[in-house]
């Protein structure tokens, strides 16, 4: 048996079962290596998406960074046996500049480098990340952060965009319409979460301040808003203003809607609307899509 020198990290490795390399004998240069994704014949079926998702990858949304989880793929031949993994990183990080800024122009401009690398008819990608931002409590004023998390949704093809999505999910305040009502006096309220998924029309221009439009038609219909910082002065705003505007989920769902409905940005969307019930183990939820 080889005696083994512990003093050193080679031997130490060795007697934890490390062995030499063997002598191999395939060529290491790329050239001469065999492309097994890029081989060519009748693979029976074209396949709609192939890529990588989980991604976690650093992203730039308005003045502040966070960390997106991207989800990128594209269509694939049916005459090809795979895709080229690598160029999918690699088109990212052509706007990595700090962060990938997380809006539909930089993403298209990723899709595009993307399937014109890959050589296919289509690209997509989905990200979601925390989007933050400076938001005032309502009596003192005083600037707090908040968040919310947004998602965004792009496919291209040959012929141009065939999905654009955006999404968000928001926490609000509600107060409960029948326990205010049957009550001598105060009623049960919660924490809300309201989930939405616009669908945007490829041909409107969409404002610059889209996100804050989503927000505002998210929050200003619950019985009343949540903010990072409150001063007693700001608490009792808030708790009256819940308690002027009760809100069932139902109730929530459709004044949201209303809302929704009203941008000519959007086509249609999915919105849920969900309640940590604090007098029930269970939650309460309504869930609606609408299309123009």
């Amino acid at each position: 048996m080889e005696e083994l020198d512990l003093t050193t990290r080679e031997g130490r490795f060795k007697h934890f079962g490390s062995v030499d390399p063997i002598e191999g004998t395939k060529p290491i240069e790329k050239e001469l290596m065999v492309d097994l994704q890029n081989s060519k014949k009748d693979f029976l079926f074209e396949v709609d998406s192939v890529g990588i998702n989980n991604l976690s990858y650093p992203v730039v949304i308005g003045d502040f960074q966070s960390v997106g989880n991207f989800e990128l793929a594209t269509s694939l031949k049916r005459n090809e046996k795979g895709i080229n993994m690598s160029r999918i990183l690699e088109s990212l990080e052509t706007k990595n500049e700090g962060g990938v800024t997380l809006d539909f122009s930089t993403l298209e401009s990723v899709l595009e480098t993307l399937r014109e690398r890959m050589n296919q008819t289509s690209a997509e990608v989905t990200a979601d990340a925390k989007w933050y931002f400076k938001k005032p409590s309502p009596y003192t004023q005083l600037t707090g952060m908040a968040h919310a998390d947004v998602k965004y949704s792009l496919e291209i093809g040959e012929t141009g965009t065939t999905r654009k999505q955006l999404g968000m999910t928001a926490m609000v305040t509600t107060l409960c319409p029948c326990s205010k009502e049957i009550s001598e006096y105060s009623a049960h309220n919660q924490r809300g979460y309201v989930k939405v998924l616009l669908d945007i029309d490829p041909a409107a221009e969409l404002p610059e301040d889209h996100k804050e439009q989503l927000y505002e038609a998210m929050e200003i219909n619950a019985s009343s808003q949540l903010y990072p910082i409150l001063k007693r002065t700001d608490e009792k705003m808030v708790t009256e203003r819940a308690y002027e505007n009760p809100r069932f989920v139902e109730d929530l769902i459709r004044l949201i809607a209303y809302d929704l409905a009203e941008f000519d940005w959007v086509k249609g969307f999915e919105l849920e609307c969900r309640n940590e019930e604090s007098i029930h183990q269970h939650d309460a939820f309504s869930r609606m899509r609408y299309q123009k």
